[in-house]
């Protein structure tokens, strides 16, 4: 079976870094190819022949190796949510794409959350390496695979665009019972662990464009693990969903938080 991911190589990746840096969580956005970002949860799509699967998918469930939390550390998921706060805060963000379990992109980095996404990441697919950096006003790029390469400026024409997780964390709460798994200790920070499947519809009531490039793609929805810490903030997420016979999966983690960062243009180094 021919099969491809909507991660390009070489310079296709100049276009589509803003997926998998903001797809942080599995969901699409803007048109990148403009110069703009994509939204936070960006779904890279493996292609191959056949249809898409309807509805929720048989995956395997996420078993809870974590170690217990501390009852005195122990909060409420929707109180967390609720006071989460507006203010744009900066953290380290590590993301891997899976394609039938095995992992075919990677992205590292420093960014910018909860407000307009600006950092500086790395990208790994196959044998390229690409460096991305995202100011206020303008994307920059370069392919580290090829000797002495320059970076090249592209404008940014998106620069608004939330970077939070927060609606997709109210979703699961929305579902019931059910979909609140406990507490779980992630990095030494003590999370709630949410978990659940999320339809094509209910995703279209948090993010409109992810909703919009996953009904193009005939995604009908995906099963999506979800761990908060107390401020509202998503710690890890991993987000599962299968087209056309093949299994796919985003999985991140965000750590080191602190004040938003000033990201400017990079030099020659």
């Amino acid at each position: 079976m021919n099969m491809r991911t909507a991660l390009p190589r070489h310079r296709g990746i100049a276009f589509t870094f803003a997926a998998t840096v903001c797809g942080i969580s599995l969901l699409t956005g803007c048109n990148a190819e403009a110069g703009g970002t994509r939204g936070p949860g960006w779904v890279p799509v493996p292609v191959a022949s056949g249809t898409a699967t309807p509805g929720p998918v048989s995956m395997p469930d996420i078993k809870a190796t974590a170690p217990e939390v501390p009852a005195d550390k122990a909060f409420d998921p929707a109180k967390a949510l609720a006071a989460a706060g507006e203010t744009p805060y900066a953290a380290n963000v590590k993301t891997t794409t899976e394609v039938n379990g095995v992992p075919s992109a990677t992205m590292s980095g420093r960014a910018n959350l909860n407000g307009p996404f600006t950092g500086r990441v790395k990208m790994k697919s196959g044998k390229s390496t690409t460096e991305v950096v995202m100011t206020d006003d303008a994307n920059y790029i370069r392919f580290t695979d090829t000797a002495g390469a320059a970076w090249t400026r592209t404008p940014r024409t998106d620069n608004g665009f939330p970077t939070s997780y927060e609606g997709y964390a109210k979703l699961l709460l929305d579902a019931g019972p059910s979909a609140r798994r406990g507490m779980e200790e992630q990095g030494g920070i003590a999370t709630y662990r949410l978990s659940g499947y999320l339809s094509l519809t209910q995703i279209a009531s948090v993010d409109p464009r992810n909703h919009a490039s996953m009904k193009t793609k005939g995604i009908a929805g995906f099963d999506i693990d979800q761990w908060i810490d107390s401020r509202g903030r998503t710690i890890r997420f991993e987000q599962r969903f299968e087209l056309r016979g093949v299994k796919a999966a985003n999985k991140g983690t965000f750590s080191d938080f602190g004040p938003a960062e000033k990201f400017t243009a990079p030099t020659s180094g």
